[in-house]
C-alpha cells in the first residue's frame, strides 16, 4: 500500500477511491472498521450479527461513495449510513417491534432552552457534565451492552451516537433527520430508562 495514503485526509481518500484506487478504499475501511464494528456490537449485542451489519454498512458506503460531497465530515456521513442500515437490520430481526416502541419522554421535561430534568439525574447541562459516568458508564461494558438492548431502537441509537460516537446534538439531529430537541428528548428518555433498569438489576 502507498504509505502516503496514511497521511491523506478522508476527503482525499474518497476522491482517490472514486478514481479507482483500491488501496485508498481499503485505508478508509481500516480507519473506521473498529469503530463501526463496536457500533454494530452495541446495536445488536451479538458478534455474528455485528459482523453482518458491519458488512452491510461498508457495502452501502462503497455504493454511495459518489454522493459524499465533503460538506461535512466523512465520519458523520458514514454513521448516517450506518444508522439507516442499522434500522433495516433491526426491522428484519424484529419485524413486529416498532423502532420507537416506548414514549420518548419518560420522567423528563424539556424547557425552552433545551435543557431537561430526568428523574434522579442531574441533566441540566448534559454537554458539560459527566453524566454518563454518574449513570451508565460506571457499569461494565458487557452490562451496558445488555442493558442497551432493552431500549427502543430510536433511543439506543442516540445513546450510541452521543456517548460512543461523541457527536454533538446538532450533528446527531442532522444524521437522524430530526430536530435537536427530539434528539434531546430521546436521550433523556433513554437515560431515565437505563437508570431505572440498572437500579432494579443492582438492588
Amino acid at each position: 500500500m502507498d504509505l502516503n495514503l496514511f497521511s491523506r485526509s478522508d476527503q482525499q481518500l474518497v476522491e482517490k477511491a472514486l478514481s479507482g484506487n483500491k488501496n485508498a478504499w481499503f485505508e478508509l475501511i481500516s480507519r473506521y472498521e473498529q469503530s463501526i464494528f463496536n457500533y454494530a456490537m452495541r446495536m445488536t449485542s451479538q458478534s455474528h450479527d455485528a459482523k453482518d451489519l458491519m458488512q452491510e454498512i461498508f457495502i452501502s458506503v462503497f455504493n454511495s461513495l459518489h454522493s459524499f460531497k465533503g460538506e461535512g465530515s466523512f465520519k458523520a456521513w458514514l454513521f448516517r449510513i450506518a444508522h439507516f442500515r442499522s434500522m433495516d437490520f433491526y426491522r428484519r430481526k424484529k419485524p413486529n417491534v416498532s423502532l420507537d416502541d416506548a414514549p420518548e419522554l419518560i420522567d423528563s421535561r424539556i424547557d425552552e432552552s433545551g435543557s431537561a430534568q430526568v428523574s434522579g439525574v442531574d441533566s441540566g447541562n448534559i454537554e458539560s457534565t459527566n453524566i454518563e459516568s454518574q449513570l451508565v458508564f460506571k457499569q461494565s461494558q458487557q452490562a451496558l451492552l445488555n442493558t442497551m438492548q432493552q431500549l427502543p431502537f430510536n433511543q439506543k441509537i442516540v445513546i450510541e451516537l452521543k456517548f460512543f460516537g461523541q457527536f454533538t446534538f446538532d450533528e446527531i439531529a442532522q444524521q437522524l433527520g430530526v430536530s435537536t430537541n427530539t434528539v434531546k428528548s430521546r436521550l433523556y428518555a433513554a437515560l431515565g430508562k437505563l437508570k431505572t433498569i440498572l437500579e432494579v438489576e443492582h438492588v
